[in-house]
């Protein structure tokens, strides 16, 4: 009669632990994101714990999956402290530094933002978790192409790509509240302060290639003057011109 017992118990007690199962995500089709952890430890301990307080821009490094935008054998790598190359001479940027630029801009939801230099994709990511609308060009077409179909097939909605030189922004879109360069130039160039608005910012690597540069905040006052602030010492690669 026990034995009998435990043969009706046994499809109930597997009814039950399938269910349990399903409940916590073993067994289930649905994906888990596995590097949810590793974006709440980068954001705490390498953007946060320097002095990065805007609540936006946090949530938004915690939100973009960045192992997304690194080459599949660096993988492993994303959430490192450190820069990360992504082919053709190019880098994805130290998650602090994209932390720190994108802070600068002082965006908010119905800013409209230039990016000279995609990438990958990752910072034009962070920026439209916070912007309303994202223009970036990339010199390098295959570098160009990997991203947009990053991009797309992440379900970025609001960030529009193009190949072209970065020197002369993306003049159709102009005036944009704010402009990011992800990549040094020995001056600032004035294509991008033409397309800067009126009251706008620009945050830019300036100096030397493969050399240390100053990160550049430039701000267009109301009036059109043109003031510079220093806000720390980097290393870019170079900014890529037509021709180079």
């Amino acid at each position: 009669m026990n034995k009998l017992k435990l043969l009706f118990r046994a499809p109930v007690i597997l009814i039950i632990l399938s269910a349990f199962f399903s409940l916590i995500g073993i067994g289930s089709a649905m994906p888990v994101d596995l590097s949810a952890d590793n974006r709440k430890y980068m954001v705490l301990n390498q953007i946060e714990s320097r002095g990065i307080k805007d609540r936006n821009v946090l949530n938004a490094m915690e939100n973009v999956l960045r192992h997304e935008f690194v080459p599949g054998e660096i993988r492993e790598l994303a959430y490192e402290d450190r820069p990360l190359p992504i082919g053709y001479g190019q880098t994805i940027s130290q998650p602090y530094i994209v932390a720190l630029m994108t802070e600068l801009l002082k965006l908010d939801k119905e800013s409209r933002v230039l990016e000279v230099g995609t990438g990958s994709g990752y910072q034009a990511a962070v920026l439209s978790e916070i912007a309303k609308e994202v223009y970036t060009v990339e010199i390098i077409k295959p570098l160009y192409e990997e991203a947009s179909e990053t991009l797309k097939d992440l379900g970025y909605t609001n960030i529009k790509t193009s190949h072209k030189d970065g020197y002369f922004g993306w003049e159709e879109h102009s005036p944009y509240d704010a402009i990011i360069v992800t990549c040094a130039s020995e001056f600032i160039p004035p294509p991008l302060i033409t397309q800067l608005k009126l009251g706008g910012v620009m945050c830019i690597p300036v100096g030397p290639p493969f050399k240390v540069q100053q990160l550049v905040l430039v701000k267009k006052e109301k009036d059109g003057d043109i003031k510079t602030n220093i806000i720390t010492f980097v290393r870019f690669v170079p900014l890529t011109r037509t021709g180079d």
